[in-house]
């Protein structure tokens, strides 16, 4: 891990890093994947790499995943025990329910963690790679969404934001200190 800083909110479950996705030892990594789940460029990629071919094997028994969706499969060689994928939306001016559909992939992806029994869960940048997704209205949105989430629910004991690059954690570190 690059950098490493939790925030006092009023639960204490909400964490922010910077660092590699990959190394976390959470219950469930978030991938940012495209609809077929068999992996791509990005956070995507790095988590099909990391895994190994078990999980690219899994992901073609799902038969893909529409946007604003999520799918859970095993975290094979990563630290992680599983791995949830979600579709984010391709930005197009915000102007085609691009919002929430990336509403949808955190809300998604937090309950098919309740549905599993899991505590701990990490997300990435969702869209605003290769997708075009402004990144802070992005993550203002993923923010707010995990609040509430998190207000409404008692199973997670922690949600990370991972940041890859120090632009995003510094944004998400703005963000989350006027919380």
């Amino acid at each position: 891990m690059i950098n490493s800083s939790s925030y006092a909110m009023p639960d204490n479950r909400i964490e922010l890093i910077q660092g590699d996705i990959t190394k976390l030892a959470v219950d469930a990594i978030v991938n940012a994947a495209n609809q077929s789940l068999l992996g791509g460029g990005g956070v995507d990629g790095a988590i099909h790499r990391a895994a190994g071919p078990g999980l690219l094997e899994e992901c073609r028994s799902i038969g893909g995943c529409p946007t604003g969706e999520a799918r859970i499969t095993r975290g094979y060689n990563l630290p992680a025990k599983f791995v949830i994928h979600t579709v984010g939306p391709v930005y197009h001016g915000g102007k085609y329910g691009e919002a929430e559909k990336l509403a949808s992939c955190y809300r998604s992806s937090l309950k098919l963690a309740v549905d599993n029994g899991l505590k701990t869960i990490a997300f990435p940048n969702i869209s605003t790679g290769v997708y075009g997704y402004p990144k802070e209205e992005a993550s203002q949105l993923a923010i707010a969404v995990v609040k509430q989430f998190l207000a409404g629910d008692e199973t997670i004991e922690k949600v990370v934001f991972c940041c890859f690059d120090h632009e995003n954690y510094s944004l998400y570190h703005r963000l989350l200190s006027t919380c």
